[in-house]
């Protein structure tokens, strides 16, 4: 069997119960620890793609196992990549945007100022306004509704995708999809930092993540961790597995899980060491929404 091969399938042995969902394989012979760095690379490459990354993220991951390898001098099958340096995740640094809570607890995802206004009063710690509509005078009314609704709550209010508006209503901070996030000028980007807003970016594996971080945010929302239907996912579910090393690596960063998630998937989400959690239907189609959120809300801060 070629060394490539090798090397690939030993990796896979070791992680494709973790990824991949299904039993690890028997392990080759012939295996030899000393490779040369374009085998290590390639060797990643083939066995991230056959448990299931993308092929950037894969990428991401093989560049990171042959920086792995040469830190550490030797290759390790079993060891994952975590190190934020082996990646070139530089974190919050002096060009980052406004903090937020490392902890931002429950998270509610809502479709109208209304909603905003009624989980804030329930004691949700963070919200967000995701409002759809074409109608730019809708939008403006609900954004500045959504801001007027948390008014003497603690709440802390997102806007999605409309920071113009969120900076010009006074909003806590903005949550951009990555599509926004590269559509934007960095003049947009520098408005936003100099104005103090927060600042929250949608991640669906290593590549967006490594993307997100070049902006370094205010969080990093990670998903979908499960199957969801409100919007249609350019990847698979990302899975328990993946957002536990997801939050391995970007650690320094306030981290929200999103995408499927209800009360029975709690535990084992925030088992991963993720801050926070997002919902969106376990509240709004909840026959009560106010009692389902401060139960979620204080099985959170139970656990984090």
């Amino acid at each position: 069997m070629h060394k490539v091969d090798t090397l690939a399938q030993h990796i896979v042995h070791h992680h494709s119960a973790r990824f991949a969902g299904f039993a690890p394989q028997a392990l080759p012979t012939g295996f030899e620890a000393a490779a040369a760095p374009s085998d290590i690379w390639q060797a990643a490459f083939q066995a991230c793609s056959q448990l299931g990354f993308v092929q950037a993220d894969a990428q991401c991951l093989a560049d990171a196992w042959h920086a792995q390898t040469l830190r550490t001098g030797q290759f390790d099958a079993s060891c994952w990549p975590a190190h934020a340096a082996d990646f070139g995740v530089r974190g919050r640094g002096d060009t980052a945007f406004a903090p937020c809570p490392q902890r931002l607890g429950l998270y509610a995802v809502l479709p109208t100022a209304q909603w905003v206004g009624r989980m804030a009063a329930a004691g949700v710690p963070t919200v967000q306004l995701r409002f759809k509509s074409d109608d730019a005078a809708a939008v403006r009314t609900e954004v500045f509704a959504a801001v007027q609704a948390v008014q003497g709550t603690a709440a802390r209010l997102f806007i999605n995708d409309h920071w113009e508006l969120a900076l010009e209503a006074g909003a806590y901070g903005v949550h951009l999809g990555q599509e926004d996030l590269d559509a934007l000028p960095a003049a947009a980007l520098e408005r936003m930092r100099s104005a103090g807003v927060r600042l929250g970016v949608s991640t669906h594996g290593y590549a967006e993540m490594l993307r997100a971080d070049r902006v370094a945010p205010s969080y990093i929302a990670l998903g979908a961790v499960f199957p969801t239907t409100l919007k249609k996912m350019a990847t698979p579910p990302q899975g328990v597995g993946r957002l536990g090393v997801y939050a391995q690596l970007m650690q320094n960063y306030p981290l929200v899980a999103i995408g499927g998630i209800g009360p029975e998937q709690m535990a084992d989400v925030l088992a991963t060491g993720v801050g926070s959690v997002a919902v969106v239907r376990a509240l709004v189609n909840h026959p009560e929404p106010e009692a389902q959120a401060q139960a979620l809300a204080r099985a959170i801060e139970s656990t984090v």
